[in-house]
């Protein structure tokens, strides 16, 4: 089994910056691709980034690019998203997720992932 934990939620303002933290325990030679996802009240799960192996691409969705970066750290098992010039829509709980190495197409599916953590809250408001 693996267990993902998440830590680094909060409130910040609008243009502000967070620094989110997922750390992997357990059976983490399952955790090979590694993403993070997000929901916002009401909405459905959404994908944000996601990595397949140190030194591959780093996949972000469109809302997110160039704003949000994902950092790896497989000798410690942490996946960090640092999150700058935060807006009100990336309100949210953030999810850390992981699996098995995933092929590119299936990585922005949610279903796809069979390691998830509990979530942090993310809260962009002034």
């Amino acid at each position: 089994q693996v267990q993902l934990v998440e830590s680094g939620g909060g409130l910040v303002p609008p243009g502000g910056s967070l620094r989110l933290s997922c750390e992997a325990s357990g059976r983490t030679d399952n955790t090979r691709t590694v993403a993070w996802f997000r929901q916002a009240p009401g909405k459905e799960r959404e994908f944000v980034a996601a990595n397949r192996r140190n030194g591959e691409n780093t996949y972000y969705a469109d809302s997110v690019k160039g704003r949000f970066f994902l950092y790896r750290d497989d000798d410690k098992n942490t996946v960090d998203l640092q999150m700058d010039n935060l807006k009100v829509e990336d309100t949210a709980v953030y999810y850390c997720a992981a699996n098995r190495r995933l092929i590119v197409s299936s990585l922005r599916f949610a279903s796809a992932y069979g390691y998830w953590g509990r979530g942090t809250q993310v809260t962009v408001s002034s």
